[in-house]
């Protein structure tokens, strides 16, 4: 396989930089992460954020989620704890975990999806310490985005078919977990991968290096029965 010329590489970045889509779902700390890492450095082009359902994508895939395996559910919060406390972020792991994340989004969906819902949501869940599942914690949320309860209609078709076909979006495109942001066909999946977002964004050579082919060229092997 040859390695693309600058030139192919420079066009290829260019033409999928106004397709960069953030999918994320409330109930991954990763993605309260990813947010506060954004907030703190931009990305230098528009980005769309899409909530989608991680349950859906783990049903796609068969996966399981990572709070689904005990030994992993508290390593993760653990490494999200000591990641945000390396790099000074405000997080503190909700006090009930996984919790049902539908109405989150919904309501991120009715509220359009913008940075400023996002970030607020996410604050809310992750610096609080709350039970995401309690009335007081959903209250807290609604004042500090001013929004009144009536005024929401979060079981409106529209907004419900919207979450559905982000999901349904995001598995198509291959998205597997979440924090994902996609550019064009390119993936990448997590905090660790924003160093190499970047990259990409600023045709960095060492993306199209021969050992970075040879990556991408790996033939499967034997599979798991």
């Amino acid at each position: 396989m040859n390695a693309p010329s600058r030139k192919e590489f420079a066009l290829s970045t260019t033409e999928s930089a106004s397709q960069a889509v953030y999918y994320f779902d409330v109930i991954s700390p990763w993605a309260c992460l990813m947010d506060q890492a954004l907030r703190r450095e931009p990305l230098p082009v528009p980005l769309e954020r899409r909530p989608v359902l991680f349950a859906g994508l783990l049903n796609a895939f068969g996966h399981k989620g990572p709070a689904e395996i005990e030994r992993k559910r508290r390593f993760t919060y653990e490494l999200c704890t000591w990641t945000a406390q390396e790099q000074g972020i405000p997080f503190v792991m909700p006090a009930v975990h996984p919790f049902n994340p539908l109405r989150y989004l919904r309501l991120i969906v009715a509220l359009g999806a913008t940075p400023a819902v996002v970030s607020a949501v996410f604050d809310a869940l992750y610096t609080t310490g709350c039970d995401p599942e309690s009335p007081e914690a959903w209250q807290d949320l609604l004042e500090r985005l001013g929004v009144e309860a009536p005024a929401l209609d979060l079981d409106a078709a529209a907004v419900k078919n919207r979450l559905k076909e982000n999901t349904t979006q995001a598995a198509s495109d291959g998205v597997f977990g979440v924090p994902t942001i996609v550019i064009g066909e390119r993936l990448f999946w997590g905090l660790d991968a924003l160093p190499m977002l970047r990259a990409h964004l600023r045709d960095d050579p060492r993306l199209a290096s021969p050992a970075m082919q040879a990556a991408a060229s790996v033939r499967f092997g034997v599979s798991r029965r």
